[in-house]
């Protein structure tokens, strides 16, 4: 079956189109699309809501935010760019500076959402796990000792970082509904990405790939201290904790020392934020593949992938945390990127 993607409006449809990129990554702000369509007739008014559909599915409720047309002599075409719902947390920035104390993650939420449109503040998810395993944040994960919200900060910015302090993504599921929650750690492989060494090539199913390994932005021990409040200075007197994490992957020693950027923040649990992320940054993988879906699933973020390339010596479950759908005079194409299980960068 051909793929197909239909751009949902207020009271009309648009599926013909000439090329489109839709991005979603776990990892990044906001998602977001770019389509392109040729001829007159169609419009479209920039800020209006909409829903993106990919083979029937639901891939992502959000809002218009560009819109470009073209004519050249008898030819007309227009470019149709928006975000899912998370871009309006990316560009509002927090009115609400009042520093409180024992405020917990959801009151926080609640308080700085209270003006963005659109967004459905009941349904909202604070949990560990995945969407269909969440399970509710205890008292001491959801309240912290004194919560700080500085001017010039995006509400989605003061939000992604304290939810980070507590070891959670902040991110919004394809039907809008926004998540503080973790990424997938485990489970059965819903896709599979082969590639195995010619002349056999039996199943193979990507057309290429790239894997870099860098460790030039990595460590092997990650120190993180917490200082008393009000305090610049790094003397040892004003050192209330620390936590260390080691890679025992990491080919040699390389320390790394950082101070933790919440009052009462875990030092331990922050120093392995910080080595998770380091170990994101340290390994990328790619691949390119026919057509946006397996078995009649949509590729989809947060989900895992079992990936055989033999040529690479690989055989392992991976996360996806990135998929981008992709349509032009060459065809249509899936990217999926890759992380390792139970890394979250910060």
């Amino acid at each position: 079956m051909a793929d197909s993607v239909m751009l949902q409006l207020a009271d009309r449809q648009i599926e013909r189109f000439v090329s489109y990129r839709i991005n979603s990554d776990l990892f990044e702000a906001a998602d977001a699309f770019e389509l392109n369509l040729s001829g007159a007739g169609v419009t479209v008014t920039e800020g209006e809501p909409c829903r993106l559909f990919v083979n029937g599915r639901l891939e992502l409720v959000g809002i218009v935010d560009k819109v470009s047309e073209q004519f050249a002599k008898d030819e007309a075409a227009m470019t149709i760019e928006g975000r899912d719902l998370m871009g309006l947390l990316v560009d509002s920035y927090a009115e609400d500076f009042e520093d409180r104390e024992g405020e917990s993650l959801t009151a926080l939420a609640q308080r700085l959402l209270a003006t963005v449109p659109f967004i459905n503040r009941k349904a909202i998810i604070y949990g560990r796990g995945s969407k269909d395993r969440a399970v509710p944040l205890t008292a001491r994960e959801d309240e912290y000792e004194f919560t700080e919200v500085q001017p010039k900060r995006t509400v989605f910015e003061v939000l992604r970082s304290y939810a980070l302090a507590r070891g959670m993504l902040f991110f919004a599921m394809p039907d809008g509904t926004l998540v503080f929650g973790e990424p997938r750690t485990s489970g059965a492989a819903e896709f599979r990405l082969v590639r195995r060494r010619f002349p056999s090539g039996r199943q193979n199913n990507v057309l290429n790939g790239e894997r870099v390994r860098d460790i030039s932005r990595r460590y092997s021990k990650v120190t993180a201290i917490a200082q008393r409040q009000g305090t610049d200075s790094a003397e040892v007197d004003d050192i209330n904790a620390s936590g260390t994490v080691t890679d025992a992957g990491f080919p040699f020693y390389k320390p790394f020392v950082a101070t933790v950027e919440h009052d009462g923040q875990d030092p331990q649990r922050y120093a392995r934020v910080l080595m998770d992320k380091q170990r994101f940054e340290g390994f990328t993988l790619s691949y390119r593949t026919v057509g946006h879906s397996q078995q009649g699933r949509n590729f989809q973020t947060n989900a895992v992938c079992r990936v055989l390339d033999e040529p690479w010596g690989i055989d392992t479950d991976y996360l996806i945390y990135g998929r981008t759908f992709e349509r032009s005079r060459q065809g249509v194409f899936t990217t999926v990127k890759l992380s390792k299980l139970g890394v979250l960068p910060a």
